[in-house]
């Protein structure tokens, strides 16, 4: 990039990948000494020297958990709606803490798009492993804990105009995609209707609301605010529902990055978010509360995704480049280098989508990279002259990885977390997905199980909320993959 050359151009050599598939959990779950605060330190400063390294990532696990699994609210209800009161809801964030040896996992809006009641939550999980292998068992709930404004209020998944009557006032509505752990054990939370970014203590209180940088917020023509409508109103900011949808500290602790899911709406080529593949970085200072810089992030061309399978009858087209390719989540390596997952909107979920395409983590480094906070990007898909994106590798084709050993793969892998070191000094890297509770619902916001045959795609999404499937089919599950990754491995 620094010489002007497009990255989908010319690419590394990918990572040596080695196969390994473990369908179960290898021994007994094992606890953490006080050589995991130890393994968390090494991985900073091994990255704090600003060496490229080419990590080896071995796929070690691969569990699903059914979609009806009860979070911990242990909330008694009768009737249908129970999905709304305590279904687990999956990996819409993922961050590994190591003061508790648990994962958090954010449940995000609700089993809806936004039109059904749902107390917003995170779920604190233990994952037994083993230490050796990198394998994982079922997730086990040990807290579920509900989000709340200042004055104890339940933040609700509800969009602004049916929670609050007002299409311009974000009030408790909460739409929660990123999640990060501070060094004093505060929460911080990445919200996608506004996008908004707050924090909030280990209760689940809200105490701090962050500054958002006025080009981010959705407005239409008049400059009103709109957080519910889409691109028929909506002219400049976030695309409809495609805020924040990462979130991560860095490795001092000092700043936040937050990843927008896909460009805004009123950049790239005719003024149409849809067509560009400059997704933005945010920086926030933690201190502060305040934006500091943003940075270009080059989602892959959708030419080059194309080329994968060119005798296929759906290929993206034009407008599917900032739409359906889009960043899912960010995890700090250092205060320069990050890990980032993209991903394209198909795949096993509660939609029949096409066959998928791109699923893959990258690293990205922010030195030299132009803060583009100031700037428009609107009319091009160009960048500037003079305007430099991040720079990014990848270090994982993650969608390879599962064809190679015949498993399902999931529409929205939306959660990636660095957890603990293994005993051969690799690291247990987790990616969860979203299963949208495998539940739809129609425009009156009635709602309905989604049940697939996963033999031969066949779905159906008129069963009853807590209705049993037809035979022969499932909900969709929740996946997490796990991987043993070596970081120390310099590159050749």
């Amino acid at each position: 990039h620094r010489d002007g050359i497009d990255a989908t151009a010319i690419r590394a050599p990918a990572p040596v990948i080695q196969f390994q598939y473990v369908a179960r959990m290898i021994g007994g779950p094992n606890r953490l000494d006080t050589c995991m605060l130890r393994s968390a330190l090494a991985l900073a400063l091994l990255f704090a020297t600003g060496h490229a390294i080419a990590a080896d990532w071995q796929l070690s696990g691969y569990v699903e958990t059914d979609a009806t699994t009860a979070d911990a609210t242990r909330t008694r209800h009768r009737g249908s709606s129970s999905v709304n009161v305590n279904r687990l809801g999956f990996y819409s964030d993922l961050t590994y803490d190591s003061r508790s040896d648990s994962w958090f996992a954010l449940s995000d809006r609700g089993p809806g798009g936004g039109v059904i009641s749902y107390a917003t939550r995170v779920q604190q999980m233990r994952i037994p492993f083993n230490r050796r292998s990198g394998s994982i068992g079922q997730p086990v709930v040990i807290r579920t804990i509900r989000f709340e404004d200042e004055r104890g209020s339940t933040l609700n998944g509800l969009n602004p105009a049916l929670l609050g009557g007002r299409p311009d006032v974000l009030g408790n509505s909460f739409d929660p995609e990123g999640f990060a752990i501070g060094r004093s054990g505060q929460w911080f939370v990445a919200d996608e209707y506004g996008p908004s970014l707050y924090q909030f203590n280990a209760s689940g209180r809200r105490v701090r609301t962050f500054e958002i940088p006025a080009n981010l917020q959705p407005r239409t023509a008049t400059g009103a605010l709109d957080y519910v409508a889409g691109r028929s109103l909506v002219t400049n900011g976030r695309q409809d529902n495609r805020g924040f949808e990462g979130l991560t500290l860095n490795a001092s602790g000092t700043r936040l990055y937050a990843v927008m899911q896909d460009p805004l709406v009123n950049e790239g080529a005719s003024n149409d978010g849809r067509r560009s593949r400059h997704a933005r970085i945010v920086e926030f200072d933690v201190a502060s509360g305040r934006s500091l810089r943003q940075f270009v992030y080059l989602l892959e061309s959708i030419d080059v995704l194309n080329a994968i399978d060119p005798a296929s009858d759906d290929n993206f087209s034009a407008t599917h480049q900032g739409r359906s390719i889009g960043l899912s989540a960010i995890h700090a390596l250092s205060d320069n280098e990050f890990l980032v997952l993209e991903r394209d909107n198909r795949g096993l979920g509660v939609e029949a989508t096409a066959v998928p395409l791109h699923k893959r983590v990258y690293r990205i480094a922010l030195d030299g990279a132009t803060d583009v906070s100031a700037l428009s990007l609107a009319g091009s898909n160009n960048l500037p002259a003079g305007v430099v994106p991040v720079r990014k590798s990848m270090e994982i084709d993650v969608l390879a990885q599962l064809r190679a050993v015949g498993a399902d793969v999931p529409e929205k892998l939306e959660g990636l977390a660095v957890g603990p070191q293994l005993t051969d000094g690799r690291h247990l890297v987790l990616i969860g997905s979203d299963n949208d509770y495998s539940v739809t619902q129609t425009g009156a916001g009635e709602q309905y199980e989604v049940c697939v045959n996963r033999s031969t795609g066949a779905r159906v999404s008129d069963v009853p909320l807590d209705g049993q499937c037809p035979q022969g089919m499932t909900r969709v599950p929740g996946v997490l993959l796990a991987f043993a990754v070596d970081f120390r491995k310099p590159e050749k």
